[in-house]
């Protein structure tokens, strides 16, 4: 029971400020006008800002594990390949294609994955460096896979849609926070306290503020449609990932902090970024929507019994 309570008190909270986010939205107080804002902001300013901090205050030199970020990457990659393999085997309807692999494979890790590593750990250094091995790819394998796989207009303009893809990679705002949290951690430098704190406030703002967007973007049971393929999805993104790798995280000798981001990162839910990036490049919006949806709900009872298991086992602290 005591594990079940950590368990518990690790993943329902962030949950609840979700569900806290849809309360306002049904009671008039946010719209759809907020939850287009404050994703933007997000991605933009706080989760940046926040990924700068995190990274920029470790001293990388004593901390960086390459067969930790190598795993992650390595992790990441061969579940979209595999994922990708199968939908092509499995799934009739080629329209859904695109948007089931990104939803099945691209988990919410900046910020699910640092609400909850936070939850645990506090301030800590893994959860950035899961990120540094897991967040570009899961960048650059959506568009791949949304590009091939999408609609006719976004075929007859692979080309031009590719090299979009790869400018907007580029000038991603959280990928160009890893970079200069890491320039900034391995050159050691020192901001001056007043920056500091107002870096730090910037930053606090992130998480609350993300759970709140996405509770308040729940479109109820109109998001909850095409229920076999999400369904589908949300088994991939929820447990079967977690089951095939965690496994062979331990075997690797991975426990505690780098475990829970490992785990983070496999049964975290889809990120609600994966809609926007599927409706612009010609693919399922609908089926993206309501994984999306599916995955934020199960993902409170699922991550807590991932959790329980790896407490009970003695494998985090």
């Amino acid at each position: 029971m005591e594990n079940f309570i950590f368990s518990a008190n690790v993943t329902i909270p962030i949950f609840l400020v979700m569900v806290v986010g849809y309360v306002l939205r049904r009671g008039g107080m946010l719209d759809d006008h907020f939850v287009k804002v404050a994703n933007r902001f997000n991605f933009s300013v706080t989760l940046p800002v926040l990924l700068f901090r995190d990274i920029s205050g470790v001293d990388i030199r004593a901390v960086f594990d390459l067969k930790y970020v190598l795993f992650c990457a390595g992790a990441s990659t061969v579940c979209f390949w595999v994922i990708w393999g199968g939908t092509k085997l499995f799934l009739k309807g080629k329209s859904m294609r695109g948007a089931f692999v990104q939803a099945s494979f691209r988990s919410s890790a900046a910020v699910m994955g640092l609400a909850l590593i936070e939850n645990i750990y506090g301030a800590s250094a893994m959860g950035p460096l899961m990120i540094i091995g897991a967040v570009p790819l899961y960048n650059i394998f959506a568009v791949v896979v949304l590009t091939f796989e999408g609609g006719q207009a976004a075929q007859e303009n692979r080309a031009e849609k590719i090299r979009e893809a790869c400018v907007n990679i580029v000038k991603n705002p959280i990928i160009i926070a890893i970079l200069a949290g890491l320039l900034a951690a391995l050159s050691g430098v020192t901001f001056p306290v007043i920056v500091n704190k107002t870096v730090n406030s910037v930053a606090q703002m992130a998480t609350p503020l993300a759970l709140i967007a996405i509770g308040a973007g729940f479109e109820g049971r109109s998001a909850l449609a095409k229920i076999k393929p999400t369904i589908a999805a949300s088994m991939i993104k929820l447990v079967i990932q977690p089951l095939v790798f965690v496994p062979l995280a331990v075997l690797a000798g991975f426990t505690g902090e780098k475990l829970i981001g490992i785990l983070i990162m496999l049964a975290a839910p889809a990120t609600p970024s994966c809609y926007i990036m599927a409706k612009n490049m010609g693919n399922d919006g609908e089926l993206t929507a309501s994984v999306v949806v599916a995955t934020t709900l199960l993902a409170a009872f699922t991550l807590t019994g991932w959790i329980f298991v790896l407490k009970t086992f003695g494998l985090i602290g």
